[in-house]
Formats: C-alpha cells, structure tokens, sequence
C-alpha cells in the first residue's frame, strides 16, 4: 500500500560513514530528512540552517570530529561584480536563457553525463551515469511550487542547466551542469550571476550556495562572490540562525 504523507510529515535517518568527496584521509557522514510534501515555509527554514535539496530529501553534514564544511550564502543587495566576472556576462551577451519547472529530457540525461564525464578526466571526479529514473529523483520531484531550472542555450543548443529553489528570502542553488564544449564561455559563474540578478528583481537577500570547504579547489570559486557570510553550525529548525559577515 502506498504511503500518503501529510504536509510537512518527514522520515529521518542517516547513512553510513563513506570516504569524503572534499578532505583527503576524512570521512563523512550525512543526516537525511525525506519531506516529499515540504510547503515553502519549511524548505526556506530549511535552508536557512544549512540543510541541501536533492529530490525529495534534505540534508546535511554530521561528521564525527570534523566540523569544516561551512554553509556560504552571497549578499545579493551589496554585491558587486569583479572584472572577471563582468568579462564572464560579455562573454555569454549570445547565450539564451530560460527559467521554468524542472523537467527531464534525454538531453537532460545526454548533458548531464558529459559533464560528469568531462571532470573525471580533468578534476578526478569518480564517474558515474545517471539514468532518466535518477536525475527525475534527484532535480525533478520535490520541486514543488519553488523549484526552478534555468537552461542556458548557444544557438538552440542546450548547453547549461542550473537547478534552483526560491525561497523566502533567496534564492538556494541546488546544482549546475554545462557542456564542456562551452567551458569557455564560464557558464558556471555566469550562472550564479544570473541567479544574483534574478534575486535581485524579486528583491531576495541571499543566494544559498551550499557549503565550502577551506582548501577544497572544487569550492574556491564560491568566495569569489563578495560579500558572503558563513553560517555557525547547523541549528534546529527551532533555533536561530547564526551567520557571520566574513571581512571582504
């Protein structure tokens, strides 16, 4: 029999310790919350405290003895953008872009796996392809009324998707993939200000960019995005939400 979950009704649990993608020599564990009929209210509160959304499942770090993932949020009202990123809009003045509910499509699937491939080769990423029922698992459901993609297209060609929700009081980016045959259009900081320029025309405070790790190279990127604030911890859902302005 199929179970029916009231709004807001979640199963927690947590998984195993497994080798960690970030910290050599470190091992991870992550605290799930599987909410499939989340309101808006609760998935903001959420990520306010430094919970993730793949699918229908939140989550966040609980590592034994290690405490160096960081939840980093973008000021969108008092950011201003580098000489670097301005030639990363000049470069993308082309590039189509669209924003609309989360579907999937082989191209979807198509893209995805070129991506992941692609940074195998040149990051060390472990490869490993998604299948249509995955990717509709993970980007698809869960969505709700405040999960977004936003598609980015060279001459009607689908070359980035970024998954986004947004919530009350920012935008929380979830996860973005391009073609590698673009890497020199800097898709992935394009898109980020996009997210930053589509905050600010519905007059949101933050973008929610997950977590960062110091001297993680995959995570470098994100402090480029000033000013930011850092979050103590990862309170309940009952306390406050302690974010530090970092001096930049």
């Amino acid at each position: 029999m199929k179970r029916e979950f009231k709004e807001n009704e979640s199963i927690d649990y947590c998984v195993l310790d497994y080798d960690c993608p970030y910290l050599p020599d470190k091992k991870t564990r992550m605290y799930y919350r599987f909410i499939p009929k989340a309101t808006k209210e609760l998935c903001s509160a959420l990520i306010k405290r430094g919970w993730r959304r793949f699918g229908f499942s939140y989550f966040h770090p609980i590592c034994n003895g290690c405490e160096e993932c960081k939840s980093l949020r973008i000021d969108v009202k008092n950011f201003r953008p580098s000489r670097s990123q301005k030639r990363a809009i000049k470069k993308n003045r082309d590039t189509k872009v669209v924003i609309r509910k989360p579907t999937i499509t082989f191209e979807h699937i198509e893209l995805y796996n070129k991506f992941h491939k692609f940074k195998s080769k040149k990051s060390g990423w472990k490869y490993i392809p998604i299948d249509l029922q995955t990717y509709y698992e993970e980007f698809v459901v869960g969505a709700h009324d405040y999960g977004k993609e936003v598609l980015y297209f060279q001459n009607n060609k689908l070359v980035g998707i970024d998954l986004i929700d947004i919530v009350n009081d920012g935008i929380s980016s979830i996860y973005f993939f391009y073609d590698p045959d673009f890497e020199r259009l800097s898709l992935g900081i394009y898109s980020l200000l996009i997210q930053i320029d589509i905050a600010k025309k519905l007059d949101l405070n933050w973008i929610y960019l997950g977590y960062w790790v110091d001297g993680c190279k995959s995570f470098a990127y994100k402090t480029n995005f000033k000013p930011y604030e850092l979050l103590e911890g990862f309170p309940n859902i009952c306390e406050e939400a302690k974010w530090k302005n970092i001096d930049n």
